[in-house]
Protein backbone atom coordinates (compact mmCIF):
# COMPACT_ATOMS: atom_id res chain seq x y z
CA UNK A 1 0.00 0.00 0.00
CA UNK A 2 1.50 3.34 -1.21
CA UNK A 3 1.82 6.23 1.41
CA UNK A 4 -1.77 7.56 1.56
CA UNK A 5 -2.13 11.78 0.86
CA UNK A 6 -4.35 13.49 2.19
CA UNK A 7 -6.64 15.72 -0.16
CA UNK A 8 -9.46 18.25 0.89
CA UNK A 9 -11.47 18.51 -3.18
CA UNK A 10 -13.14 22.08 -3.47
CA UNK A 11 -15.38 21.42 -6.26
CA UNK A 12 -18.23 23.04 -8.58
CA UNK A 13 -19.24 19.26 -9.34
CA UNK A 14 -20.16 19.13 -12.86
CA UNK A 15 -19.22 16.54 -14.96
CA UNK A 16 -15.45 16.33 -14.81
CA UNK A 17 -15.67 17.28 -11.02
CA UNK A 18 -17.63 14.04 -10.85
CA UNK A 19 -15.08 11.81 -12.21
CA UNK A 20 -12.03 13.59 -10.25
CA UNK A 21 -14.23 12.33 -7.01
CA UNK A 22 -14.20 8.81 -8.25
CA UNK A 23 -10.31 9.11 -9.17
CA UNK A 24 -10.08 10.05 -6.01
CA UNK A 25 -12.49 7.42 -4.23
CA UNK A 26 -10.51 4.81 -6.56
CA UNK A 27 -6.76 5.80 -5.91
CA UNK A 28 -4.80 3.74 -3.16
CA UNK A 29 -2.49 6.50 -2.37
CA UNK A 30 -5.14 9.33 -1.62
CA UNK A 31 -7.06 10.46 1.89
CA UNK A 32 -10.01 11.98 0.94
CA UNK A 33 -10.59 14.17 3.82
CA UNK A 34 -13.42 16.22 2.77
CA UNK A 35 -15.06 17.88 -0.50
CA UNK A 36 -16.12 21.79 -0.10
CA UNK A 37 -18.81 22.66 -2.72
CA UNK A 38 -18.96 25.96 -3.88
CA UNK A 39 -21.12 27.94 -7.44
CA UNK A 40 -19.83 27.35 -10.92
CA UNK A 41 -20.46 24.64 -13.30
CA UNK A 42 -23.92 24.70 -11.36
CA UNK A 43 -25.45 26.61 -8.48
CA UNK A 44 -23.55 25.51 -4.76
CA UNK A 45 -26.98 23.75 -3.68
CA UNK A 46 -27.46 21.17 -6.78
CA UNK A 47 -23.09 20.74 -6.55
CA UNK A 48 -23.86 19.47 -2.83
CA UNK A 49 -26.49 17.13 -3.87
CA UNK A 50 -24.52 16.16 -6.94
CA UNK A 51 -20.94 15.45 -4.61
CA UNK A 52 -22.61 13.51 -1.97
CA UNK A 53 -24.51 11.21 -4.78
CA UNK A 54 -21.46 10.33 -6.34
CA UNK A 55 -19.51 10.14 -3.37
CA UNK A 56 -21.93 7.20 -2.48
CA UNK A 57 -22.28 5.59 -5.54
CA UNK A 58 -17.95 5.25 -5.11
CA UNK A 59 -19.19 3.94 -1.94
CA UNK A 60 -17.41 7.06 0.23
CA UNK A 61 -20.80 8.46 2.18
CA UNK A 62 -18.34 8.56 4.67
CA UNK A 63 -16.68 11.89 3.55
CA UNK A 64 -18.08 15.13 4.95
CA UNK A 65 -19.16 17.05 2.07
CA UNK A 66 -19.68 20.57 3.61
CA UNK A 67 -21.71 24.14 1.32
CA UNK A 68 -19.65 26.90 0.93
CA UNK A 69 -20.35 30.36 -0.66
CA UNK A 70 -23.34 30.28 -3.40
CA UNK A 71 -22.03 33.43 -4.92
CA UNK A 72 -19.04 34.85 -6.26
CA UNK A 73 -17.31 37.82 -4.20
CA UNK A 74 -18.32 40.34 -6.52
CA UNK A 75 -20.10 39.57 -9.61
CA UNK A 76 -23.20 37.80 -10.20
CA UNK A 77 -23.30 34.04 -10.64
CA UNK A 78 -23.23 32.71 -14.37
CA UNK A 79 -23.23 28.72 -14.71
CA UNK A 80 -22.83 26.31 -17.28
CA UNK A 81 -25.78 24.28 -18.43
CA UNK A 82 -25.04 24.10 -21.91
CA UNK A 83 -21.73 22.60 -21.19
CA UNK A 84 -22.41 19.85 -18.27
CA UNK A 85 -26.65 19.66 -18.62
CA UNK A 86 -29.67 21.23 -15.86
CA UNK A 87 -28.19 19.30 -12.86
CA UNK A 88 -24.35 19.21 -13.85
CA UNK A 89 -24.22 15.43 -14.73
CA UNK A 90 -25.47 15.62 -18.28
CA UNK A 91 -27.33 12.24 -18.77
CA UNK A 92 -26.42 10.70 -15.87
CA UNK A 93 -29.27 9.92 -12.80
CA UNK A 94 -28.44 9.08 -9.47
CA UNK A 95 -30.50 8.13 -6.45
CA UNK A 96 -31.03 11.22 -4.00
CA UNK A 97 -28.08 10.73 -1.21
CA UNK A 98 -28.82 9.02 2.01
CA UNK A 99 -26.06 11.39 3.69
CA UNK A 100 -26.67 15.03 4.86
CA UNK A 101 -24.23 17.63 4.56
CA UNK A 102 -21.69 18.64 6.83
CA UNK A 103 -22.64 21.38 9.67
CA UNK A 104 -19.55 23.22 9.35
CA UNK A 105 -19.53 26.23 6.49
CA UNK A 106 -17.11 24.78 3.27
CA UNK A 107 -14.61 27.73 4.64
CA UNK A 108 -14.50 26.28 8.29
CA UNK A 109 -13.39 22.94 7.16
CA UNK A 110 -10.61 24.86 4.73
CA UNK A 111 -9.27 26.28 7.98
CA UNK A 112 -10.00 23.98 10.93
CA UNK A 113 -8.52 20.87 9.13
CA UNK A 114 -5.68 22.72 7.93
CA UNK A 115 -5.14 23.81 11.62
CA UNK A 116 -5.37 20.47 12.76
CA UNK A 117 -3.07 18.76 10.19
CA UNK A 118 -0.92 21.51 9.82
CA UNK A 119 2.13 21.00 6.77
CA UNK A 120 0.07 17.65 5.80
CA UNK A 121 -2.86 18.34 3.62
CA UNK A 122 -3.04 18.77 -0.28
CA UNK A 123 -5.99 21.31 -1.34
CA UNK A 124 -7.09 20.76 -4.97
CA UNK A 125 -9.63 23.35 -6.10
CA UNK A 126 -11.49 21.89 -9.10
CA UNK A 127 -13.52 25.39 -9.55
CA UNK A 128 -13.88 28.89 -8.94
CA UNK A 129 -11.76 29.67 -5.66
CA UNK A 130 -14.70 32.03 -4.34
CA UNK A 131 -13.97 29.67 -0.87
CA UNK A 132 -10.51 29.66 -0.68
CA UNK A 133 -10.43 33.23 -1.38
CA UNK A 134 -12.78 34.07 1.71
CA UNK A 135 -10.85 31.02 3.87
CA UNK A 136 -7.84 32.65 3.59
CA UNK A 137 -8.47 36.62 4.10
CA UNK A 138 -9.62 34.95 7.44
CA UNK A 139 -6.49 32.89 7.80
CA UNK A 140 -3.70 34.23 6.05
CA UNK A 141 -1.13 31.56 7.57
CA UNK A 142 -3.46 28.86 5.42
CA UNK A 143 -0.59 28.88 2.48
CA UNK A 144 1.82 27.95 5.33
CA UNK A 145 -0.68 25.51 6.92
CA UNK A 146 -1.32 23.44 3.63
CA UNK A 147 1.62 21.23 2.52
CA UNK A 148 0.61 22.03 -1.19
CA UNK A 149 -1.94 23.80 -2.99
CA UNK A 150 -2.81 22.67 -6.86
CA UNK A 151 -5.37 24.31 -8.90
CA UNK A 152 -7.20 23.30 -12.07
CA UNK A 153 -7.63 26.99 -13.34
CA UNK A 154 -6.07 29.81 -15.84
CA UNK A 155 -4.88 29.43 -19.32
CA UNK A 156 -1.35 30.65 -19.38
CA UNK A 157 -0.11 29.84 -23.29
CA UNK A 158 -3.45 28.91 -24.74
CA UNK A 159 -6.65 30.08 -25.60
CA UNK A 160 -9.54 30.45 -23.40
CA UNK A 161 -12.74 28.21 -23.45
CA UNK A 162 -14.74 30.79 -21.68
CA UNK A 163 -14.02 33.99 -23.40
CA UNK A 164 -10.62 34.46 -26.04
CA UNK A 165 -8.29 34.63 -23.06
CA UNK A 166 -10.19 32.93 -20.16
CA UNK A 167 -11.09 29.71 -18.69
CA UNK A 168 -14.03 28.97 -16.88
CA UNK A 169 -13.19 28.33 -13.16
CA UNK A 170 -11.10 31.86 -13.07
CA UNK A 171 -13.31 33.92 -15.24
CA UNK A 172 -16.67 32.58 -12.90
CA UNK A 173 -14.42 34.25 -9.54
CA UNK A 174 -11.72 36.45 -11.05
CA UNK A 175 -11.83 38.30 -7.60
CA UNK A 176 -11.48 35.69 -5.56
CA UNK A 177 -8.59 34.24 -7.79
CA UNK A 178 -6.75 37.96 -7.11
CA UNK A 179 -7.38 37.14 -3.68
CA UNK A 180 -5.48 33.42 -3.80
CA UNK A 181 -2.99 34.21 -6.12
CA UNK A 182 -1.75 37.31 -3.80
CA UNK A 183 -1.91 35.52 -0.74
CA UNK A 184 0.13 32.86 -1.73
CA UNK A 185 2.37 35.69 -3.34
CA UNK A 186 2.69 37.45 -0.03
CA UNK A 187 2.95 34.21 2.21
CA UNK A 188 6.60 33.65 0.00
CA UNK A 189 7.63 36.65 0.09
CA UNK A 190 7.69 36.46 4.29
CA UNK A 191 9.00 32.86 4.14
CA UNK A 192 10.23 31.39 0.39
CA UNK A 193 10.15 27.45 2.07
CA UNK A 194 6.37 27.79 0.95
CA UNK A 195 5.63 26.04 -1.80
CA UNK A 196 4.10 27.90 -4.52
CA UNK A 197 0.36 27.18 -5.92
CA UNK A 198 1.11 24.63 -8.47
CA UNK A 199 -1.38 25.53 -11.70
CA UNK A 200 -2.88 23.49 -14.37
CA UNK A 201 -4.43 25.15 -16.69
CA UNK A 202 -6.24 24.13 -20.06
CA UNK A 203 -2.22 24.26 -21.79
CA UNK A 204 -2.23 20.74 -20.27
CA UNK A 205 -5.93 19.76 -19.19
CA UNK A 206 -7.14 19.90 -23.31
CA UNK A 207 -4.85 17.21 -23.20
CA UNK A 208 -6.75 14.49 -21.13
CA UNK A 209 -8.69 13.90 -23.92
CA UNK A 210 -11.05 10.86 -23.34
CA UNK A 211 -13.08 9.01 -26.00
CA UNK A 212 -15.10 6.10 -26.07
CA UNK A 213 -13.09 3.70 -26.09
CA UNK A 214 -11.61 4.31 -23.06
CA UNK A 215 -15.03 3.86 -21.65
CA UNK A 216 -15.01 0.53 -23.34
CA UNK A 217 -11.58 -0.10 -21.67
CA UNK A 218 -12.95 0.93 -18.38
CA UNK A 219 -16.25 -1.12 -18.62
CA UNK A 220 -13.88 -4.23 -19.65
CA UNK A 221 -11.61 -3.43 -16.52
CA UNK A 222 -15.01 -3.73 -14.68
CA UNK A 223 -16.22 -6.99 -15.59
CA UNK A 224 -19.18 -5.14 -17.14
CA UNK A 225 -20.32 -5.25 -20.62
CA UNK A 226 -19.09 -1.80 -22.65
CA UNK A 227 -21.24 0.78 -22.92
CA UNK A 228 -23.04 1.18 -26.66
CA UNK A 229 -24.70 4.98 -25.82
CA UNK A 230 -21.81 6.55 -26.60
CA UNK A 231 -20.83 4.96 -29.92
CA UNK A 232 -24.15 5.19 -31.51
CA UNK A 233 -23.71 9.21 -30.37
CA UNK A 234 -20.98 9.51 -32.04
CA UNK A 235 -22.33 8.37 -35.40
CA UNK A 236 -21.69 4.34 -35.46
CA UNK A 237 -24.01 2.25 -37.52
CA UNK A 238 -26.39 0.80 -34.91
CA UNK A 239 -26.73 -2.50 -37.00
CA UNK A 240 -23.47 -2.79 -36.55
CA UNK A 241 -23.05 -1.73 -33.14
CA UNK A 242 -21.89 -4.69 -30.54
CA UNK A 243 -21.58 -3.11 -27.38
CA UNK A 244 -24.74 -3.51 -25.09
CA UNK A 245 -25.89 -1.28 -22.15
CA UNK A 246 -23.80 -1.47 -19.74
CA UNK A 247 -24.68 -3.31 -16.57
CA UNK A 248 -22.20 -1.66 -13.67
CA UNK A 249 -23.65 1.32 -12.01
CA UNK A 250 -20.36 3.55 -12.10
CA UNK A 251 -19.86 2.51 -15.87
CA UNK A 252 -22.86 3.69 -16.50
CA UNK A 253 -22.66 6.74 -14.74
CA UNK A 254 -19.37 7.62 -16.29
CA UNK A 255 -21.17 6.71 -19.93
CA UNK A 256 -24.24 8.59 -19.09
CA UNK A 257 -22.20 11.69 -17.74
CA UNK A 258 -19.91 12.27 -20.80
CA UNK A 259 -22.39 11.11 -23.48
CA UNK A 260 -23.64 14.68 -22.64
CA UNK A 261 -20.19 16.29 -22.37
CA UNK A 262 -18.65 14.34 -25.70
CA UNK A 263 -22.11 15.68 -27.13
CA UNK A 264 -21.11 19.32 -26.16
CA UNK A 265 -17.60 19.08 -28.01
CA UNK A 266 -18.33 17.91 -30.68
CA UNK A 267 -20.44 20.85 -31.65
CA UNK A 268 -17.70 23.46 -30.02
CA UNK A 269 -14.83 21.57 -30.71
CA UNK A 270 -14.68 18.93 -33.60
CA UNK A 271 -14.02 15.72 -31.95
CA UNK A 272 -16.58 13.38 -30.18
CA UNK A 273 -14.56 12.77 -26.64
CA UNK A 274 -14.14 15.85 -24.06
CA UNK A 275 -11.67 17.16 -22.01
CA UNK A 276 -11.34 15.84 -18.63
CA UNK A 277 -9.58 18.76 -16.88
CA UNK A 278 -10.45 18.00 -12.92
CA UNK A 279 -9.43 13.99 -12.88
CA UNK A 280 -6.05 15.49 -14.28
CA UNK A 281 -5.52 17.99 -11.65
CA UNK A 282 -6.68 15.28 -8.97
CA UNK A 283 -3.68 12.72 -10.48
CA UNK A 284 -1.21 15.39 -10.79
CA UNK A 285 -1.90 16.31 -7.27
CA UNK A 286 -1.04 12.59 -6.15
CA UNK A 287 1.49 11.81 -8.71
CA UNK A 288 3.59 15.07 -9.60
CA UNK A 289 5.63 13.16 -12.07
CA UNK A 290 2.40 13.48 -14.82
CA UNK A 291 3.34 16.82 -14.93
CA UNK A 292 6.80 19.38 -15.39
CA UNK A 293 5.79 22.73 -14.35
CA UNK A 294 7.55 25.99 -14.73
CA UNK A 295 7.95 28.81 -12.17
CA UNK A 296 6.11 31.57 -13.50
CA UNK A 297 4.64 35.04 -12.60
CA UNK A 298 0.93 34.91 -12.72
CA UNK A 299 -1.33 38.07 -12.00
CA UNK A 300 -5.26 37.98 -12.38
CA UNK A 301 -6.76 41.19 -14.64
CA UNK A 302 -10.08 42.21 -13.58
CA UNK A 303 -10.93 45.24 -15.10
CA UNK A 304 -10.27 44.40 -19.12
CA UNK A 305 -13.28 44.68 -20.92
CA UNK A 306 -12.58 41.73 -23.27
CA UNK A 307 -9.78 40.39 -21.19
CA UNK A 308 -11.08 40.09 -17.20
CA UNK A 309 -10.37 36.83 -15.95
CA UNK A 310 -7.17 36.71 -17.98
CA UNK A 311 -4.57 34.93 -16.23
CA UNK A 312 -2.00 36.84 -17.73
CA UNK A 313 1.42 35.15 -17.44
CA UNK A 314 5.06 36.74 -17.46
CA UNK A 315 6.71 34.27 -19.81
CA UNK A 316 9.45 36.52 -20.76
CA UNK A 317 10.18 37.96 -16.88
CA UNK A 318 9.90 41.35 -18.18
CA UNK A 319 8.12 42.05 -14.58
CA UNK A 320 11.55 40.92 -13.39
CA UNK A 321 9.00 39.71 -10.34
CA UNK A 322 9.73 36.29 -8.01
CA UNK A 323 7.71 33.70 -10.14
CA UNK A 324 4.88 32.89 -7.67
CA UNK A 325 2.74 30.21 -9.65
CA UNK A 326 4.08 26.70 -10.80
CA UNK A 327 2.21 26.41 -14.33
CA UNK A 328 1.75 22.99 -15.87
CA UNK A 329 3.43 23.36 -19.39
CA UNK A 330 3.63 19.56 -20.39
CA UNK A 331 1.30 16.07 -19.11
CA UNK A 332 1.25 12.76 -19.79
CA UNK A 333 -2.00 12.43 -20.34
CA UNK A 334 -1.17 8.65 -21.86
CA UNK A 335 -0.42 7.72 -18.72
CA UNK A 336 -3.06 9.76 -16.94
CA UNK A 337 -6.12 8.12 -19.04
CA UNK A 338 -4.73 4.62 -18.33
CA UNK A 339 -4.55 4.97 -14.51
CA UNK A 340 -7.62 6.71 -14.33
CA UNK A 341 -9.00 3.72 -16.64
CA UNK A 342 -7.51 0.98 -14.16
CA UNK A 343 -8.52 3.14 -11.08
CA UNK A 344 -12.10 3.81 -11.97
CA UNK A 345 -12.28 0.29 -13.67
CA UNK A 346 -10.91 -1.30 -10.50
CA UNK A 347 -13.19 0.72 -8.27
CA UNK A 348 -16.35 -0.05 -10.42
CA UNK A 349 -15.53 -3.72 -10.35
CA UNK A 350 -15.38 -3.79 -6.98
CA UNK A 351 -18.75 -1.94 -6.69
CA UNK A 352 -20.63 -4.02 -8.72
CA UNK A 353 -23.64 -5.39 -7.54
Amino acid sequence: MPDRQPLILDVDTGIDDSLALLYAAASPDAELVAVTCVSGNVDAQQVAQNTLAVLELAGRGDVEVALGREVPLVRPLVTTPETHGPRGLGYAELPPPAASLSKRHAVDVLIDEARRRPGELTLVTLGPLTNLAIAVLREPELPRLYRRYVLMGGAYRSPGNTAPTTEWNINVDPDAAKVVFSAWTAARNADPSIARPVALGLDVTEKAKIVPDHIVALARRAGSTPDDSLALAGGEDPMHATRSVASNPIVRFVADALRFYMEFHSRYDGFFGAFIHDPLAVAAALDPTLIRTEALTVDIELSGTLTAGETVTDWRRVWKKPPNVDVAVEADAEAFLERFVERVGRLAAERAP
